[in-house]
């Protein structure tokens, strides 16, 4: 047996480290996830030991080339620079510097301006974070940040940035890595999202993809839903906060093996291949904190007021219009007042009250009018109705070439006294 034992001692060996790699690669392999399963949260026991080991060992070389980075650029890439700014005049350097600092200290207060107010209106308490490693495969979408347990994060908690949501946490090692934690990012193949159309307000949830990219796949085709439009997170899924920007929809094609289901690839907001710092959401509220309620009354109340003040100016507008038209009436009046003035012939003279009165028209006259009314009396007719019945004689008495039949005298003409 020790002869055996010493002859294939190496062969045994390599063996054993090989059957203890395979072992190890099974143990850390991942299983696939069903759509729609919760997360895991079981961590292996090799992998928090693994995590443990190699956290502290990539916060070191983050940490070096960080240094190593600063040292280059703010003294061994600057060599020359100073070599020629020590040739220039003493006044022009210091106004330079002076113009340089101030610069770098606007840029400053407004970024840590925007942050903040980034955290005053979306979200309750945040813990900023720096990112110190990733996964190092296609396949898996993960990050490594410096906050950990014992920095108040937990599993599921959301990770953003200004621009956009980035991911959430998925795993912590409180035993072996207090101030580690890993984030699974949106464009991973086994996260999710709830989001929601900005323009058409349709609801959908955003996955990633094998090739590290965002899509949309449980949508039918839709007219409304263009390219360019904005896409936010609804809250329904319970990890992000609802209102946050997740990107703009980029192009939209159909399914080729869901159909009638389309695919919408979704362009992040946030740049997720150049993280760098990141902010963990750790609490929020149901409503606004205090100081923003009182930044929004006091809009409230600005914009009360200057409703106010644009319906004053509108109704000044519409009185100062009206005495305008009627100004320029009383101008029209005035203006037909002076022709008639000048031209007097143009309108019929008044009726002189001292005039002597008209004389009464006697009956049967074209001026008689009834006693009571303003319509003419008709006037009697000259002759008499020649072709009544019975007035005229048969044609049987009648002889040709004879002399007319005597016609009967017209009746006396009589004007009767209205």
């Amino acid at each position: 047996m020790d002869s055996f034992l010493s002859r294939f001692r190496n062969a045994l060996v390599l063996v054993g480290l090989l059957v203890v790699q395979a072992i190890g690669l099974a143990v850390q392999i991942r299983r696939p996830v069903e759509s729609g399963a919760a997360d895991s949260r079981n961590v292996t026991l090799a992998r928090s030991w693994v995590v443990g080991l190699v956290s502290p060992v990539e916060r070191l070389v983050h940490f070096a080339g960080h240094i190593v980075r600063f040292g280059w650029s703010n003294y061994i890439d600057l060599r020359n620079v100073r070599q020629q700014d020590v040739a220039l005049e003493q006044q022009m350097a210091q106004l330079r510097l002076r113009q340089a600092a101030l610069a770098e200290d606007a840029l400053q207060g407004q970024r840590l301006q925007a942050l903040l107010a980034f955290q005053e209106h979306y979200v309750a308490s945040t813990v900023a974070a720096q990112v110190v490693g990733t996964s190092g495969s296609d396949l898996s979408r993960v990050l490594y940040l410096d906050k950990g347990a014992a920095d108040g994060l937990r599993a599921d908690m959301p990770v953003i940035t200004p621009d956009g949501i980035v991911g959430k946490i998925r795993d912590i090692f409180p035993a072996t890595a207090p101030h580690t934690a890993q984030v699974l990012l949106i464009n991973d193949q086994t996260s999710g999202a709830g989001v929601i159309l900005a323009n058409t307000r349709i609801r959908a949830i955003v996955r990633g993809s094998t090739a590290g990219q965002v899509l949309i796949t449980n949508l039918t085709q839709d007219d409304r839903i263009k390219p360019g439009e904005p896409v936010l997170t609804s809250g329904g899924d319970q990890i992000f906060p609802r209102g946050l920007p997740v990107g703009t929809v980029q192009s939209i094609v159909p399914d080729p093996t869901h159909q009638p289901y389309t695919i919408l690839r979704v362009k992040p907001a946030a740049n997720l291949f150049q993280l760098e710092e990141v902010l963990v959401i750790t609490g929020t509220e149901p409503k606004l904190p205090a100081g923003v309620q009182a930044e929004l009354a006091t809009a409230a109340a600005s914009t009360a007021a200057a409703r106010a003040a644009a319906e004053k100016a509108v109704a000044e507008a519409a009185a100062a219009r009206l005495a305008a038209e009627q100004q320029k009436q009383e101008e029209a009046r005035s203006a037909a007042e002076i022709v008639a003035d000048r031209l007097p012939s143009l309108t019929p003279p008044a009726a002189d009250p001292s005039a002597t009165a008209k004389p009464k028209a006697t009956p049967g006259t074209p001026d008689a009018k009834e006693p009571g009314g303003a319509v003419p009396r008709p006037l009697p007719t000259l002759h008499s109705d020649r072709y009544s019945p019975g007035a005229t004689p048969p044609a049987s008495s009648l002889t040709p070439g004879g002399a007319a039949p005597p016609q009967p005298a017209p009746p006396p003409q009589t004007n009767p006294e209205p």
